[in-house]
């Protein structure tokens, strides 16, 4: 049986447009069958609809409002079933997922994260140099790298867990912080590893199943 992945996206999809060349490459052992994004602008949609993906846009009008919340990943979960993935990946995709979301679709869900993370759930990571950083959390994890002048950082795929950013890392890439890097430049480098981590941890995660 074809290993089906649906692919959850807030923004542009670089990362996506990373699987679905493995995908067109007959490198990916597994079909994307769907693409979701939660804003309608988000150029994702478009690199799906490229490539004959389905995609569909679930927006979240006011995310604080948590009935309404609550109605929306009631409805991305059942889009998502619909199309029967044995993975989802969460690429780019900036909402947090309830433990009711995970409850049904358990051990499926795996991130992108623009951080190195530990596979312990602590407040530190030990660098292949033998360096222990911070292990930055959540949406600004980027700037705080170069906020707190870190030498290195990097990107981590993990499984997801109703923890944010917390659950067991399945691979991770570092990228070494230049003097003169900004925000933008240093993310660029990081998207660099993601695109070639997430596909790899994709190809595993099919090959194993």
């Amino acid at each position: 049986m074809t290993f089906r992945i649906a692919v959850l996206v807030s923004g542009g999809g670089s990362n996506l447009q990373a699987l679905l060349d493995a995908q067109a490459s007959d490198a990916l052992n597994g079909e994307i069958a769907l693409v979701v994004a939660d804003r309608a602008d988000a150029y994702g949609l478009q690199r799906a609809l490229q490539h004959s993906v389905a995609a569909a846009c679930i927006p979240l009008k006011r995310p604080r409002d948590h009935a309404i919340r609550a109605a929306w990943e009631r409805r991305l979960a059942n889009v998502i079933a619909a199309f029967e993935p044995d993975l989802i990946v969460l690429a780019g995709f900036m909402r947090v997922l309830s433990p009711a979301f995970l409850e049904r679709f358990p051990d499926q869900v795996i991130n992108q994260h623009p951080a190195l993370l530990p596979d312990d759930g602590g407040a530190t990571v030990r660098t292949s140099a033998g360096i222990e950083i911070p292990a930055l959390r959540g949406a600004h994890v980027v700037a705080d790298a170069l906020r707190l002048g870190l030498p290195i950082t990097g990107c981590t795929v993990h499984r997801v867990t109703p923890a944010v950013d917390d659950g067991p890392v399945l691979a991770c890439a570092e990228t070494p912080i230049q003097p003169d890097d900004t925000e933008e430049t240093l993310h660029e480098r990081i998207k660099i590893q993601e695109r070639r981590l997430i596909v790899e941890v994709v190809q595993r995660l099919a090959n194993d199943a």
